[in-house]
């Protein structure tokens, strides 16, 4: 297991997960420090994805423990895991390509969401300015008026980070972020999601290990649903059962 204060924000300890006698996690141990960043790589079929979909309720383990500070994620559903503060983003975008950058972000502020509610929102002095500091953290302060259908796809892949901050999640998940992006869109990526780690803990699922190497964060390399090596990057790229089963490939 990796080590760590005594306090992990998010905490697995001997999951696994078996789909028609397949094992897609295999007795899997990590947890997640607060404000930390950590990246998840391995080989296609390691587990990565499977490993996010536990975490967020979507998939119930075979067996283990999967903890939220003190609540057992697996006795809730993806709604009340999402309320608790666990944040996803999938590699595809997921916005109103009609509606501008301010727009999907005031959408997705964390506010009473009821009938009553939505009938009597105004926009407060304090939630705009959540908005625009959120846009500026983000890169998208110029864009606040462009619908999201124009803009580029490292944009639409920030713009989404920028909705799942408004809901000011402890955990956020995020899946390939750079997949596609320019080398210019990948560097602003890595300097994102450094700048939103500390403030919240983030977890990176990532295939390019350079854009890895830019986070400068623990790495946890999984194979076969189980946790392989983990480390830096330099050490996880040296472990010779690393360099075996993917690097190698």
């Amino acid at each position: 297991m990796s080590g760590g204060s005594g306090n992990p924000v998010l905490y697995l300890d001997g999951v696994s997960v078996v789909f028609d006698g397949f094992k897609a996690l295999n007795n899997l141990s990590l947890f997640v420090e607060p404000g930390e960043l950590r990246a998840i790589i391995g080989p296609n079929g390691a587990g990565k994805t499977t490993m996010m979909d536990v975490i967020t309720g979507k998939t119930r383990p075979t067996e283990g423990t999967v903890r939220f500070h003190q609540h057992d994620l697996t006795k809730l559903d993806e709604a009340t895991i999402a309320n608790l503060g666990i944040g996803r983003k999938f590699q595809k975008p997921t916005m109103f390509d009609a509606l501008t950058v301010f727009e999907n972000l005031e959408l997705a502020l964390k506010a009473p969401r009821g009938p009553f509610a939505c009938l009597r929102w105004i926009l407060t002095g304090e939630a705009r300015r959540k908005i625009e500091g959120v846009m500026e953290e983000v890169g998208l302060g110029a864009r606040a008026h462009d619908r999201a259908g124009v803009l580029s796809h490292g944009q639409r892949q920030w713009l989404e980070i920028g909705m799942l901050l408004m809901q000011d999640p402890e955990l956020l998940l995020v899946d390939e972020p750079v997949a596609g992006m320019t080398d210019q869109e990948t560097e602003h990526t890595a300097a994102l999601l450094v700048r939103i780690a500390g403030a919240r803990s983030v977890v990176v699922v990532e295939h390019d290990l350079e854009f890895v190497r830019a986070l400068g964060s623990k790495v946890t390399v999984l194979c076969e649903g189980t946790m392989l090596s983990e480390g830096s990057i330099d050490h996880v790229q040296s472990d010779p059962r690393v360099i075996e089963v993917y690097l190698g490939r």
